[in-house]
């Protein structure tokens, strides 16, 4: 079902809470409630993944966000991600430069444990009548994959995603309200299958068409199709709780701190909080890092409100009125008014998301060392007219030393982000 934008914006007048609740629940769907969900989560500790795709898939990578929330899911045992996705990729329209490796040869040197497959976008504008097309080839590539062992232990598993909605843009988007029942048929073709077959599947094509819909906070896409940085940071959420499902009773982001100014009682989420004490101006703790922040959003605009849920955040009721500054280490971090601080206060520039914030630079650069390995950027080198020259001689070399470059960015991220505890001041100013 379809909500719009007038029915969306009464459901926003509601309690917050109740609007969290349906759009968690329509992110985290896989298959149906007629189908059981697999016995593990889709995405274990220690998994090996190579995502594969189009161009979803492909700015996955660039933009880092899913692999950074990944790789802290499980910090004593961390994931492993080649993104081997490529602007354009279709089931069965895969064209890659003459002599470029078989995706089987990368999926075996990873030791791949399991797929993550995004695929329908380009397929869509075949139309509705392509529909059946595109469910037989799903099917087809998941029985081709039957039998695998590229971990050289277990068949690889897999995990279905779903295209996204078409954004409504105006003039850039003249066909709107025909592509987005076309991806919502293709969406639902993809479920299908995924249900037949027990796959687990992830709806990105209904979360992100409710968050389209909602007339505050910036665009998703460039086009209607394509996320800029802002989609990727909002539907990355969305995808990571659709991939860990059944792996959510631990504590998850985001940071959540509720502090009585009066009586000093906290509750927290994310971090362990103590030595809590008043002084002249304010009030101070220590908050010990359990879990790694929450990566900030890529935009100073306001955010639609069930995009908060996903947002660190202090709550302090019953401050005396005034202007109060927060530091953490003696970082200057936000300040807001005593009103502001009993509603709840966004913390995202805070010493360790700034640290969270390299570490995803980290996961960008390991990216890139892969693709400058797997990815070939001038062919005429490889097997055109400069094959025989010095520089062509030496791609071969190079390849092998990206590789390696990669391999060690990827050991590196098995690090993860180091977990703290920190000073926590709140200080009037005003």
């Amino acid at each position: 079902m379809h909500l719009d934008r007038k029915t969306l914006t009464t459901m926003i007048r509601k309690p917050h809470s109740i609007i969290v609740l349906l759009f968690w629940a329509v992110a985290v769907s896989t298959v149906s409630a007629e189908s059981p969900l697999p016995p593990e989560s889709p995405i274990r500790p220690g998994d090996r993944i190579a995502i594969v795709g189009n161009t979803f898939a492909d700015q996955l990578r660039i933009h880092g966000y899913l692999e950074t929330m990944l790789l802290q899911r499980w910090p004593d045992n961390p994931v492993s991600i080649r993104n081997l996705g490529w602007g354009g990729d279709m089931l069965n329209a895969r064209d890659r430069p003459t002599n470029f490796p078989a995706e089987e040869e990368t999926l075996l040197a990873h030791r791949t444990d399991v797929i993550v497959g995004c695929f329908g976008m380009g397929e869509s504008f075949a139309g509705e009548e392509g529909v059946q097309s595109f469910q037989a080839s799903v099917d087809a590539w998941i029985k081709s994959l039957e039998g695998k062992t590229y971990n050289g232990k277990s068949q690889v598993r897999l995990v279905l995603v779903s295209p996204i909605a078409n954004e409504p843009l105006g003039k850039l988007t003249p066909r709107h309200e025909q592509r987005d029942r076309e991806l919502s048929a293709y969406s639902q073709a993809m479920s299908e299958v995924a249900i037949a077959a027990q796959v687990p599947f992830v709806d990105l094509y209904q979360t992100s068409r409710y968050l389209m819909d909602e007339p505050i906070g910036p665009n998703f896409t460039t086009n209607g199709i394509h996320l800029n940085s802002y989609g990727y940071w909002a539907l990355s959420h969305y995808l990571f709780r659709g991939l860990v499902q059944d792996d959510l009773a631990s504590p998850q982001p985001p940071w959540r701190i509720s502090l009585d100014a009066t009586d000093l009682t906290v509750q927290a989420n994310g971090l362990a909080v103590s030595d809590t004490a008043r002084t002249e101006a304010g009030l101070t703790f220590r908050a010990t890092e359990l879990i790694a922040p929450t990566l900030p959003p890529p935009t100073g605009e306001d955010l639609p409100p069930q995009l908060h849920h996903f947002r660190d955040s202090l709550t302090i009721a019953n401050l005396a009125p005034g202007i109060y500054k927060l530091a953490i280490d003696d970082v200057s971090v936000v300040t807001a008014s005593h009103d502001d601080w009993a509603r709840g206060v966004t913390i995202d520039t805070s010493p360790a998301h700034q640290q969270a914030e390299a570490f995803r630079a980290a996961v960008n650069d390991k990216n890139l060392q892969f693709t400058y390995s797997w990815k070939a950027l001038n062919q005429v080198h490889i097997v055109g007219e400069r094959k025989k020259s010095p520089s062509g001689k030496a791609l071969p070399a190079e390849v092998i030393e990206f590789n390696q470059l990669a391999q060690k960015r990827d050991a590196k991220l098995r690090d993860g982000i180091e977990r703290q505890t920190r000073n926590w001041r709140v200080t009037r100013i005003h």
